[in-house]
């Protein structure tokens, strides 16, 4: 099983922390009281930020053979011994059991071990003491089961986990499980509840999905033993595996009137939205700057999504309200109905020059953004979302009539060998902010099902990034009506932007179990792309560190019989690297625009030189991140319109902004 991350922040965060603290708050004063918090490094580890509580079936019914030689609750003291020695040390955990204690009883359950920093020898021993006697009462030791979880700090993005063992359906009505289960779940974020049936069908199946879908979590089918230990290990990795958040608390409006007003410098923040919601910011903008504005959504991994369901936003020029019409869009969705997984939307203000076109060029001003949670009546996640922001600004270079040309479209994929040397050992990230550092070469990992990880590949200017992702054989289960689940590698620019995919690469796909690959790259580097309409090559507009996100979707966890799937990535960072954005820049020497292979490092090693930082007291739990800034110098108008009538094509040329 794939280890879990132990990752901090490097040296330079403290020092981080000490130049963001002398700096002012990023306030939300004009609308409401602000929450922001100057503190950069979180200074708790990967084992503190969550919890997680099991509740084990011990009714009567777990006293039965379950096929192997064993009764049921035997195998499950197996099942949560194996677990606990694989979850990392100090993470919270306890052990909640029901009918264990006496025959009859719907108010039968009690927690045989505290959530408190992980003792493994205490909860084996409990597990070890229980008795099957009783009831099923699965709602009201639901409710209890969250009470015995620690309260998060006010604002926490924490993990909070209920995971319930069961071999069969509630027997007491009240309160009914499903009903419990979304009561718990709508009061607060990162709450989720994860059950897995232990040799169940027909109705006691039904129900545990039920439970699962209404509380935020997945549903784990174990149909044996050896499923039992295979599901409980996901489950139990997937609660520590949470995304980690880095930014500053801000509570967007709930109109253009009261739109929260975010920093003019480039920074990071963190917010939450519910089913429906649309959250207001506010910004004032120069009239030169390229300004970049995303929204990554994070719904609990595997929860019950639509492939249409996702986040919206829209970006407003000065002067412009909800009743004015935005001037730029962004859709972003989960493209499948196999559970959630991170979604992100950015929306870009891009300048015209010459005559190259721009993006919501309308001058210096206030500036409205808005992110929509879009949904449907199908989807079944109601919690709400944890949103984090990233607002960046790129100067304009000085000698804008140097600036080298866009790129050309990248080629197929048979154009660009990537390296067959040995495979080295990563760990992905969790989100952007603890993306593993990959460079040329060959990587290999493990995901879960229902997991994203995530890589950073330096890119320099003139370069551009080919990769291949690699699922392997592994073995499967005998599953009749399930064959398959969703594969994806997406590409994102160093401003958070997706960069879509084109004929002859295969970002998306399917996999059965067998060898799959999907195919995947970006243009090249280049300032001037950003006035180039194709959109896989408008967002590669800036040197930096692009993110590989590779998901696999939770529906694995029915077909594959190992409890992870090991991939390999196969990174080329093709060119050589410019010292700038001008079409005569001399080369960079700088170690992370070398196209070697570079040691995988998490990322967080790195400190940050723009208004963002870490609320560590306020909960805001997430490793340090660099980051990634445009180049600086005075605005100059004058000087790229002769030159960009011989532009490339490619280029939309005379039009205005969409």
């Amino acid at each position: 099983m794939r280890r879990l991350h132990t990752r901090i922040a490097g040296p330079l965060a403290g020092g981080m922390a000490l130049l963001l603290a002398a700096r002012p708050l990023v306030g939300t004063a004009q609308a409401r009281p602000s929450t922001a918090s100057a503190t950069v490094a979180d200074k708790k580890s990967p084992a503190s930020r969550g919890s997680l509580v099991m509740v084990l079936d011990s009714s009567g019914s777990m006293a039965d053979d379950d096929g192997s030689g064993s009764t049921r609750i035997e195998t499950a003291r197996k099942a949560v011994g194996t677990v606990v020695d694989k979850l990392p040390d100090g993470y919270r955990t306890g052990l909640r059991v029901y009918g264990a204690d006496r025959a009859r009883g719907c108010t039968d359950t009690r927690l045989a071990q505290p959530v408190r920093p992980l003792d493994r020898g205490a909860i084996k021993k409990a597990v070890a003491d229980v008795r099957p006697k009783g009831d099923t009462p699965i709602g009201h030791s639901l409710r209890k089961a969250a009470e015995d979880l620690p309260d998060a700090p006010r604002g926490s993005l924490d993990q909070r986990t209920i995971l319930l063992i069961s071999d069969g359906e509630d027997t007491c009505g009240e309160p009914p499980p499903c009903e419990a289960a979304a009561e718990l779940a709508k009061k607060g974020i990162n709450l989720r509840i994860d059950t897995i049936g232990f040799q169940v069908r027909g109705k006691a199946r039904k129900q545990l999905q039920c439970v699962a879908d209404s509380g935020n979590g997945h549903y784990y089918d174990a149909p044996d033993a050896d499923a039992l230990v295979r599901q409980l290990e996901r489950a139990g990795q997937l609660s520590v595996d949470g995304y980690r958040f880095r930014g500053k608390r801000v509570e967007g409006g709930d109109s253009p009137a009261t739109a929260a007003p975010l920093s003019e410098k480039s920074g990071q923040y963190v917010d939450s939205i519910g089913l429906g919601q649309t959250r207001w910011y506010s910004v004032e903008m120069d009239g030169t700057s390229t300004n970049v504005f995303s929204a990554a959504g994070i719904p609990q991994p595997g929860s019950d999504q639509s492939r249409s369901a996702g986040l919206r936003t829209k970006l407003y020029g000065p002067g412009r309200g909800v009743k004015g019409i935005a001037c730029r869009t962004d859709h972003g969705y989960f493209r499948s109905d196999d559970g959630g997984m991170p979604v992100i939307s950015s929306v870009p203000r891009i300048p015209r020059l010459g005559s190259g076109s721009g993006t919501c060029d309308r001058g210096a001003g206030r500036y409205l953004l808005s992110v929509e949670r879009r949904t449907n009546k199908r989807t079944a996640d109601r919690a709400r979302w944890p949103l984090e922001l990233r607002y960046d600004v790129e100067k304009r270079p000085e000698r804008t009539d140097r600036l080298a040309p866009p790129a050309d479209p990248p080629g197929a994929a048979e154009e660009a060998p990537l390296p067959r040397t040995d495979a080295r050992r990563v760990q992905g990230g969790t989100g952007f902010n603890d993306a593993a550092k990959v460079g040329t070469g060959v990587w290999r990992d493990k995901i879960l099902p229902g997991q994203t990880l995530w890589y950073r590949v330096p890119v320099g200017w003139g370069q551009r990034l080919r990769y291949d992702v690699e699922f392997g054989n592994e073995p499967t289960v005998d599953r009749p009506g399930v064959s398959y689940a969703r594969i994806r590698a997406l590409t994102y620019s160093p401003k958070r932007q997706e960069i879509s995919s084109r004929p002859g690469f295969h970002a998306l796909g399917t996999y059965r179990g067998t060898e799959k690959t999907l195919v995947a790259g970006a243009a090249q580097v280049s300032w001037s792309n950003r006035w180039v309409t194709r959109t896989n090559i408008r967002p590669v507009h800036a040197a930096g560190e692009h993110y590989i996100a590779v998901t696999l979707s939770s529906r694995a966890a029915r077909i594959a019989e190992n409890p992870d799937i090991g991939i390999t990535l196969r990174v080329g960072v093709q060119g050589e690297a410019r010292s700038g954005p001008e079409r005569d820049a001399k080369a960079d020497a700088s170690p992370d625009a070398s196209p070697d292979g570079s040691s995988p490092t998490p990322a967080g090693d790195a400190g940050g030189g723009d208004d963002s930082g870490d609320g560590g007291d306020g909960g805001w739990s997430g490793a340090l991140v660099a980051a990634v800034a445009g180049g600086t110098g005075l605005a100059l108008l004058a000087g790229l319109g002769a030159w960009y009538a011989l532009a490339r094509r490619g280029v939309r040329r005379g039009s205005g902004p969409r």
